[in-house]
Protein backbone atom coordinates (compact mmCIF):
# COMPACT_ATOMS: atom_id res chain seq x y z
CA UNK A 1 0.00 0.00 0.00
CA UNK A 2 2.57 2.73 0.67
CA UNK A 3 4.92 1.85 -2.43
CA UNK A 4 1.39 2.23 -4.32
CA UNK A 5 0.88 6.07 -2.15
CA UNK A 6 4.62 7.15 -3.73
CA UNK A 7 3.82 5.86 -7.05
CA UNK A 8 0.40 7.41 -7.15
CA UNK A 9 2.20 10.56 -5.93
CA UNK A 10 5.28 10.61 -7.28
CA UNK A 11 7.11 10.59 -4.18
CA UNK A 12 10.73 8.34 -4.56
CA UNK A 13 13.08 6.94 -1.30
CA UNK A 14 16.56 7.19 -2.00
CA UNK A 15 18.80 5.82 0.52
CA UNK A 16 18.41 3.07 3.34
CA UNK A 17 18.19 3.29 7.27
CA UNK A 18 21.37 1.76 8.62
CA UNK A 19 21.03 -1.16 10.60
CA UNK A 20 21.04 0.16 13.99
CA UNK A 21 19.23 -0.88 17.14
CA UNK A 22 18.58 2.95 18.15
CA UNK A 23 18.65 5.93 15.99
CA UNK A 24 17.32 9.54 15.95
CA UNK A 25 16.00 10.59 12.59
CA UNK A 26 15.41 13.87 11.70
CA UNK A 27 13.32 15.21 8.47
CA UNK A 28 13.53 18.66 7.18
CA UNK A 29 12.67 20.73 6.18
CA UNK A 30 9.56 20.94 8.12
CA UNK A 31 7.35 23.34 6.42
CA UNK A 32 3.45 21.89 6.02
CA UNK A 33 1.69 19.39 8.07
CA UNK A 34 1.41 16.96 5.17
CA UNK A 35 4.99 15.93 6.27
CA UNK A 36 3.39 13.97 8.94
CA UNK A 37 1.28 11.77 6.82
CA UNK A 38 4.61 11.68 4.27
CA UNK A 39 6.37 10.54 7.58
CA UNK A 40 4.53 7.80 8.27
CA UNK A 41 3.75 6.18 4.96
CA UNK A 42 7.52 6.14 4.88
CA UNK A 43 7.17 4.05 8.22
CA UNK A 44 5.60 1.72 6.45
CA UNK A 45 7.08 0.86 3.08
CA UNK A 46 10.62 0.69 4.83
CA UNK A 47 8.73 -1.60 7.02
CA UNK A 48 10.13 0.34 10.41
CA UNK A 49 8.55 0.77 13.55
CA UNK A 50 9.25 5.33 13.45
CA UNK A 51 8.91 6.31 17.19
CA UNK A 52 7.95 10.20 17.58
CA UNK A 53 7.14 12.56 20.28
CA UNK A 54 3.92 14.95 20.80
CA UNK A 55 2.82 16.87 23.84
CA UNK A 56 1.08 14.39 26.77
CA UNK A 57 -2.14 16.84 26.36
CA UNK A 58 -2.00 15.48 22.18
CA UNK A 59 -2.46 11.41 24.10
CA UNK A 60 -6.41 11.95 24.89
CA UNK A 61 -8.84 8.82 24.29
CA UNK A 62 -10.30 7.68 21.88
CA UNK A 63 -7.50 8.63 20.13
CA UNK A 64 -4.67 7.73 22.22
CA UNK A 65 -4.85 4.26 21.06
CA UNK A 66 -4.37 5.39 17.60
CA UNK A 67 -1.21 7.43 18.45
CA UNK A 68 0.55 4.68 20.24
CA UNK A 69 -0.21 2.12 17.57
CA UNK A 70 1.86 4.98 15.23
CA UNK A 71 4.48 4.86 17.42
CA UNK A 72 3.37 8.06 19.58
CA UNK A 73 5.43 9.00 22.59
CA UNK A 74 3.90 11.15 25.05
CA UNK A 75 6.34 13.55 26.55
CA UNK A 76 5.31 16.28 29.89
CA UNK A 77 6.67 19.87 28.54
CA UNK A 78 6.35 20.56 32.11
CA UNK A 79 8.42 17.74 33.82
CA UNK A 80 11.42 18.67 36.08
CA UNK A 81 14.03 16.88 33.63
CA UNK A 82 12.49 18.22 30.64
CA UNK A 83 11.49 16.72 27.14
CA UNK A 84 15.19 16.13 26.58
CA UNK A 85 15.96 14.36 29.67
CA UNK A 86 12.09 12.02 29.61
CA UNK A 87 13.48 11.45 25.73
CA UNK A 88 16.79 10.15 26.87
CA UNK A 89 15.33 7.77 29.52
CA UNK A 90 12.90 6.36 27.54
CA UNK A 91 15.48 5.63 24.79
CA UNK A 92 17.54 4.57 27.71
CA UNK A 93 14.88 1.75 28.31
CA UNK A 94 14.24 0.44 24.90
CA UNK A 95 16.28 -2.02 22.98
CA UNK A 96 15.34 -0.57 19.84
CA UNK A 97 14.00 2.58 19.26
CA UNK A 98 13.69 5.24 15.94
CA UNK A 99 12.82 8.08 17.03
CA UNK A 100 12.06 10.82 13.90
CA UNK A 101 11.94 14.49 14.94
CA UNK A 102 11.02 17.77 12.84
CA UNK A 103 13.83 19.97 14.08
CA UNK A 104 11.90 22.92 15.23
CA UNK A 105 12.52 26.08 13.57
CA UNK A 106 12.12 24.28 9.63
CA UNK A 107 8.62 25.58 9.30
CA UNK A 108 9.95 29.10 8.72
CA UNK A 109 13.30 30.26 7.07
CA UNK A 110 15.38 30.01 10.03
CA UNK A 111 19.35 30.21 10.36
CA UNK A 112 19.51 27.46 13.28
CA UNK A 113 17.20 24.59 13.98
CA UNK A 114 16.69 24.17 17.80
CA UNK A 115 18.61 21.96 19.36
CA UNK A 116 16.45 19.20 21.59
CA UNK A 117 16.89 16.37 19.17
CA UNK A 118 21.21 16.63 19.00
CA UNK A 119 20.46 16.92 22.66
CA UNK A 120 18.64 13.87 23.20
CA UNK A 121 20.91 11.91 20.80
CA UNK A 122 24.10 13.04 21.91
CA UNK A 123 22.61 12.28 26.06
CA UNK A 124 21.29 8.71 24.18
CA UNK A 125 24.51 8.29 22.86
CA UNK A 126 22.92 7.37 19.42
CA UNK A 127 23.28 8.81 15.80
CA UNK A 128 21.33 10.97 14.01
CA UNK A 129 20.03 10.25 10.33
CA UNK A 130 19.16 12.55 8.33
CA UNK A 131 16.39 12.28 5.89
CA UNK A 132 16.10 15.22 3.58
CA UNK A 133 12.06 16.16 2.63
CA UNK A 134 12.57 17.54 -0.90
CA UNK A 135 8.90 18.54 -2.52
CA UNK A 136 10.83 20.52 -5.29
CA UNK A 137 11.97 16.86 -6.44
CA UNK A 138 9.51 14.73 -4.39
CA UNK A 139 12.48 12.43 -2.68
CA UNK A 140 13.09 11.46 0.56
CA UNK A 141 17.06 11.01 0.79
CA UNK A 142 18.43 9.57 3.70
CA UNK A 143 21.61 10.58 4.38
CA UNK A 144 24.47 8.57 6.62
CA UNK A 145 24.53 8.22 10.21
CA UNK A 146 25.81 11.48 12.14
CA UNK A 147 27.24 10.74 15.49
CA UNK A 148 27.27 13.81 17.36
CA UNK A 149 30.28 15.21 19.68
CA UNK A 150 28.58 17.39 22.52
CA UNK A 151 30.14 20.54 20.70
CA UNK A 152 26.58 21.67 18.75
CA UNK A 153 28.12 24.96 17.75
CA UNK A 154 30.18 22.50 15.48
CA UNK A 155 27.54 19.98 14.56
CA UNK A 156 25.11 21.67 14.02
CA UNK A 157 26.48 23.54 10.85
CA UNK A 158 27.71 20.18 9.61
CA UNK A 159 24.11 19.02 9.62
CA UNK A 160 22.29 21.62 8.27
CA UNK A 161 24.79 21.82 5.21
CA UNK A 162 23.34 18.16 4.58
CA UNK A 163 19.98 20.43 4.07
CA UNK A 164 21.46 22.69 1.60
CA UNK A 165 19.11 23.26 -2.22
CA UNK A 166 16.60 21.02 -0.46
CA UNK A 167 13.09 22.74 -0.69
CA UNK A 168 10.00 22.60 1.40
CA UNK A 169 6.74 22.19 0.18
CA UNK A 170 5.65 26.10 1.68
CA UNK A 171 9.05 27.61 1.16
CA UNK A 172 11.36 27.94 -1.83
CA UNK A 173 14.87 27.10 -0.58
CA UNK A 174 16.27 25.51 2.89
Amino acid sequence: MAAFFFKLTGWKVAGALPNLPKMIIIGAPHTTNWDFPLAMNLMFYMGVRLNWMAKKEFFVKPFSYLWDWLGGISVDRKAANGMVGQTVMTIQQRAKIVLAIAPEGTRSKVDRWRTGFYHIAHGANIPIVPILVDYGRKTLTITEPFIPTGDVETDLPLLQARYKGIRGKNQTHF
